[in-house]
């Protein structure tokens, strides 16, 4: 690493990840410098955050709030808005590091835009590489763009295999089962949404602990890890963890495991993907063996939460199919969240948008997001007319 500091660009800032990841910069300030913020409508804490970082340029993803925001920042600050605006920001010269922090599909255009000027990738964005991960692959290859994850699964199963891929039988991501792990069915029907916010080891975003809830978050994650690291669905594993200490391992052809260890704080695997292949102090706790007593495993139950499975298929589909299972399941949990359907109802929101869908196997980015689109419509007609 030079001396000079990363020139960082945090798409994504006022969510839990860009948060997370200002902390690690306060604790290295001499080692970074942040050149872009982007947000979608948290006006009052991007320009906070403006102000004390002082960047090159912001962006804001509803351009309703465009004035307001413009009154808070200094002239010295370029402000871009929407998707467009992103791509730009992703896009500005002499950036070395594109944190995509931003939650949804719209993750996927700046994501590429910073990938064709050939910049690192620090990827905290599911939706890119679950609907658009043939592209933005071939994409990262062609342009020398490295993309390093920053989800504590794939961060862990990146650093175990360093220099042991060709060896690789099979990965296992863990997972810690979300807070329903011991539910019945009759339990499940009767979740709340107070319930399902309430994730037993990390501190997320609203719609990531759903997806946990639901073990949807996994089976994003299974996806994920088929295009980040080249593996076959059927050498993809998952298991439950409850304790999250282990984040993930990775099985070699001779029999051996290794595995990545580490308190549940996102801290460490962001502040990873910013300074790979340097490891500096965290701002995280340390891992106290001889208060943690025992590590429990359990395969996990995807007769109680299907999506886990119904992700395998979709993956194994390919084509546009991804994107729809996604969309849906970001329509339904919005939906969940609003308290306008119950958490089971997810589920079966997600499915009969599946069902319905005719797969294109070869799709550029303009079918992906027609179909992501189609997919979002079609959940909520569902839903607002009861069909589900």
């Amino acid at each position: 690493m030079s001396d000079r500091p990363i020139n960082l660009i945090i798409l994504g800032s006022t969510g839990s990840i860009g948060e997370q990841a200002l902390q690690v910069v306060d604790m290295h300030p001499d080692k970074f410098k942040v050149v872009g913020l982007a947000a979608r409508d948290e006006v009052d804490v991007l320009a906070q955050q403006a102000e004390k970082y002082k960047p090159r340029a912001v962006a804001l993803g509803e351009d309703k709030y465009y004035g307001q925001l413009k009154k808070k920042l200094s002239d010295q600050v370029r402000l871009l808005v929407g998707t467009e605006g992103m791509c730009e920001l992703a896009s500005l010269e002499d950036v070395d590091t594109v944190l995509v922090a931003v939650s949804g599909a719209v993750g996927i255009r700046p994501t590429l835009a910073a990938i064709n000027k050939s910049r690192r990738i620090a990827l905290a964005n599911k939706e890119t590489l679950v609907a658009a991960g043939d592209l933005v692959m071939n994409l990262a290859q062609k342009m020398g763009s490295m993309i390093i994850p920053v989800d504590s699964e794939h961060s862990a199963i990146f650093q175990c295999l360093a220099g042991e891929s060709k060896f690789l039988r099979n990965l296992w991501l863990t997972a810690s089962g979300g807070p329903f792990r011991d539910f019945d069915q009759e339990q499940l029907e009767n979740v709340t949404v107070d319930m399902a916010l309430k994730h037993p080891n990390w501190k997320m975003g609203p719609k990531i602990t759903i997806d946990s809830a639901t073990l949807m978050n996994k089976g994003l994650e299974v996806i994920e890890a088929h295009h980040l690291f080249a593996v076959d669905y059927d050498h993809i594993q998952v298991l439950v963890q409850k304790e999250s200490v282990i984040h993930s391992m990775v099985e070699l052809v001779d029999g051996s495991f290794l595995g990545h260890l580490g308190v549940a704080d996102m801290r460490i695997p962001i502040q990873y993907a910013l300074t790979y292949p340097e490891r500096f102090n965290s701002p995280a706790a340390q891992l106290d063996f001889s208060q943690l007593g025992c590590i429990h495993f359990q395969k996990p139950d995807t007769g109680k939460f299907p999506l886990l499975r119904t992700a395998y298929e979709a993956g194994r589909e390919g084509g546009t199919m991804p994107a729809v299972m996604n969309a849906a399941n970001e329509v339904a949990v919005k939906h969940f969240l609003n308290r306008n359907i119950g958490f089971m109802e997810i589920t079966a929101s997600v499915t009969k948008v599946m069902e319905r869908h005719d797969v294109n196997y070869h799709p550029d980015l303009e079918e992906i997001l027609l179909a992501d689109v189609w997919a979002r419509e079609f959940c909520q007609s569902l839903i607002v007319k009861g069909d589900i």
